[in-house]
């Protein structure tokens, strides 16, 4: 089991910037896949951003590439989501999760974690 405690939200204007940041408990944070998804009102959750339990192979939707940057430093605990260019569209309320890793390959499906933290709200405004 890993804790998950994401941070970094806010409310920014369309072509800004936010930088989200997922802190994780547990001694056993590098074997895990971690991923960002975010929900909007009304809306499914949906996959934004993965990373393999290595760092080596990424993954990302396709409204977000380009745009949006996955990292983790595993010495930190702490997974990253570097998000630019910010559109109205990308509001939600943004989670991340830990899943078991599958190598290189990442999960698309929240079945796939296991652990979720309680979630950073992100406010575009045009």
């Amino acid at each position: 089991q890993v804790q998950l405690v994401e941070s970094g939200g806010g409310l920014v204007q369309a072509g800004g910037s936010l930088r989200l940041s997922c802190a994780a408990s547990g001694r056993t944070f590098s074997s895990y896949t971690i991923s960002w998804f975010r929900q909007a009102p009304g809306k499914e959750r949906e996959f934004v951003a993965g990373i393999s339990w290595s760092g080596d192979s990424t993954s990302y939707v396709d409204s977000v590439k380009g745009r949006f940057t996955i990292s983790r430093d595993n010495a930190k605990n702490t997974v990253y989501l570097q998000m630019n260019s910010l559109k109205p569209e990308d509001t939600a309320v943004y989670y991340c999760a830990a899943g078991r890793s599958w190598g290189n390959t990442i999960m698309v499906h929240t079945i796939a974690y296991d652990n979720w933290g309680q979630g950073t709200q992100v406010t575009v405004s045009s």
